[in-house]
């Protein structure tokens, strides 16, 4: 159930970042977003009634079982660190403009 919901999640967002409110790497990934214009669905997983059960099913599904978990274009591009460093490889801006969120 969980699982589904994720995947539904991904599939109808080009930008998802599921995230805890309390998290630094999750505050840290939402500015990287927002400071080059791209907005991402954010899922909080300590506010949703289901996110211990998400985060279970996005571990399964993904292998990566901490937050922030970064999906772009439905692609798993992993956590902060990962996130972070196809930024400054110059990879992320283009993956965010084949996913139809920069111009």
């Amino acid at each position: 159930m969980a699982l589904s919901k994720a995947k539904d999640i991904v599939a109808h967002n080009p930008l998802v970042v599921f995230s805890k409110t309390y998290c630094p790497f999750c505050v840290k990934v939402k500015e990287l977003f927002s400071s080059i214009g791209a907005q991402p669905k954010v899922v909080e997983l300590d506010s949703e009634a289901d996110g211990a059960d998400l985060q279970a099913a996005l571990a399964e599904w993904t292998g990566q079982r901490s937050v922030p978990s970064v999906f772009v274009g439905g692609k798993h591009v992993g956590g902060c660190d990962d996130t972070t460093k196809k930024h400054n490889s110059g990879q992320l801006v283009p993956m965010l403009k084949d996913a139809g969120l920069l111009k």
